[in-house]
């Protein structure tokens, strides 16, 4: 669930503030750190891979994102019940609902005929277990069996990485029974590309397990943020089953971890992560706390933390009722440790997507208008000063600055930070930007097409018109350091648009 950086806002977030006034090039790169406010947190030890990666390492890798669940089925299924809520109500349609995908490639063709001829039913729970049997459901596992009524009933239920961290493309048009277009729905995988449409919450607010204020909170997030979030800190600050420290009262801490600010955040995307320092929005792994690598600091965290994996997790800077976070579910049995060098050489492996490569697979037209983007580029390093932060191949100082102040995100939530380790921000890298929106860790770097306005009340002018949602949340993102209790870049209507499509080209 949150998997790799929900942190990892890095859901393209500009989390970075930038100096006043019409600056060049050059000097805004020297004035990064008076701009940014201190850098810090960064290591002395690179943390970049030795290159090319292993291929065998990838390999094992990619089987380990998609397919292993770390022994989580002893919590989905033995405390959450997941399996009883799935096999008796969870019929394909519905999984769709809540941004479930299904792996077109996973599919035989008679299934794929099936359901395209309507002889399959998507309306049945039954159908949703033979998908489980084929391994169809990305990030869901099912040890599914048949009785000698022929009904399949779902023994076990587990989840991987790539439940979050993984898609499917939207250029194949599967018509169930004829109709229906299963559009994003059936499609081919696409690994690290972050699940938008994914509602954890909803999910586990399914579960008999929990109380009806857990299950009310979890429920809430889908409908007061959209799919697409999930909190990776509210268990271990809520549930002493996730963390020993935390009271027996589950409301009670539910209510004061509430109190304090604790939100979901935007599941973020697991590509374009090779070479950078800091894997996470706020930057909390590195090797000095993970020795795989910060990308596996994140990855054990998760599969740990959240998923409920078999493994153990330990970081002296989470002080969480008073002691450090340490959470074993080990059991006898440590499935995590072993695997984080090759899933982390996976996510490494992925690179980000291009607009121009990947935006058809993606349903968006992959030509942008290259005056446009041209004069964004000059905008971009110079007037709006965006280079200031996001600078190098990635489009990020993390690897040359480090980490930043507090003060320096324009995001409108200010509290989520106090949960992590660091209690600072990464500048978040930008390729890939075009495909995941909405932007900053808390989706407020988003346009709402009800009130016509950004989700902060600003308004993007011509943009608002736009059908293309990457481009209408990516006005929003500039208005944020536009506006002038921020950073006041006198952008106008005409400049916005400009920047806007710089950032679609990335």
């Amino acid at each position: 669930m949150q998997t790799y950086d929900t942190d990892k806002s890095r859901s393209g977030d500009v989390h970075c503030r930038h100096p006043r006034g019409v600056l060049s090039v050059l000097a805004a790169a020297t004035l990064a750190l008076t701009a940014c406010g201190g850098g810090g947190g960064g290591d002395e030890v690179s943390q970049e891979p030795p290159l090319p990666l292993d291929p065998t390492l990838v390999a094992a890798g990619q089987q380990t994102f998609r397919h292993d669940s770390f022994g989580d089925e002893r919590f989905w299924t033995d405390v959450l019940m997941m399996n009883q809520v799935i096999e008796s109500a969870v019929d394909p349609l519905t999984a769709a609902s809540v941004g479930l995908k299904i792996d077109a490639d996973a599919l035989p063709a008679e299934v794929l005929e099936g359901i395209q001829s309507g002889a399959i039913p998507l309306d049945d729970p039954q159908t949703t277990l033979a998908l489980l049997k084929l391994d169809a459901v990305l990030g869901a596992k099912g040890e599914v069996s048949q009785g000698p009524d022929g009904r399949l009933a779902l023994k076990r239920f587990g989840v991987t990485c790539a439940l979050c961290h993984s898609t499917v493309s939207r250029d194949l048009h599967v018509l169930a029974g004829g109709k229906t277009d299963l559009v994003g729905i059936v499609g081919h995988r696409l690994d690290g590309w972050p699940n938008r449409d994914l509602q954890p919450g909803t999910i586990l607010s399914l579960s008999p397990a929990l109380t009806e204020k857990q299950a009310a909170e979890y429920a809430s997030w889908a409908t007061l943020y959209g799919p697409g979030f999930y909190d990776p800190r509210i268990n271990v600050n809520t549930d002493p089953g996730s963390n020993p420290a935390v009271g027996p009262d589950v409301d009670a801490n539910l209510a004061a971890y509430k109190a304090a600010g604790g939100i979901p955040v935007l599941i973020p995307p697991a590509f374009g992560l090779v070479g950078l320092d800091k894997s996470t929005v706020t930057g909390d792994g590195d090797t000095a706390h993970e020795p795989a690598g910060p990308v596996a600091y994140w990855n054990r965290y998760v599969g740990v933390a959240q998923m409920h994996g078999q493994g153990s997790f330990f970081d002296e800077r989470l002080i969480i009722n008073g002691q450090p976070l340490r959470v074993d579910h080990r059991g006898g049995e440590d499935r995590v440790t072993a695997v984080l060098p090759g899933l982390e050489a996976y996510q490494w492996s992925i690179a980000a997507p291009t607009r121009a490569k990947d935006g058809a697979q993606w349903g968006v037209a992959p030509q942008l208008d290259a005056a446009a983007v041209a004069r964004g580029q000059l905008l971009f390093q110079g007037q709006a000063q965006c280079v200031a932060c996001h600078s190098g191949p990635a489009f990020t100082d993390v690897n040359t600055f480090g980490l930043h102040l507090a003060s320096a995100s324009v995001a409108l939530d200010k509290n989520y930070i106090k949960f992590s380790a660091t209690q600072r921000w990464r500048t978040s890298p930008l390729r890939g930007i075009w495909q995941h929106p909405p932007y900053f860790h808390d989706g407020s770097g988003a346009f709402d097409t009800q009130s016509g306005k950004c989700r902060d009340g600003s308004d993007i002018g011509s943009l608002a018109a736009s059908h293309d949602r990457a481009q209408r949340d990516l006005a929003c993102v500039v208005n944020r350091y536009n506006d002038p209790a921020e950073r006041n870049l006198r952008l106008t209507d005409a400049q916005r648009a400009d920047l806007v499509a710089y950032l679609q080209s990335l």
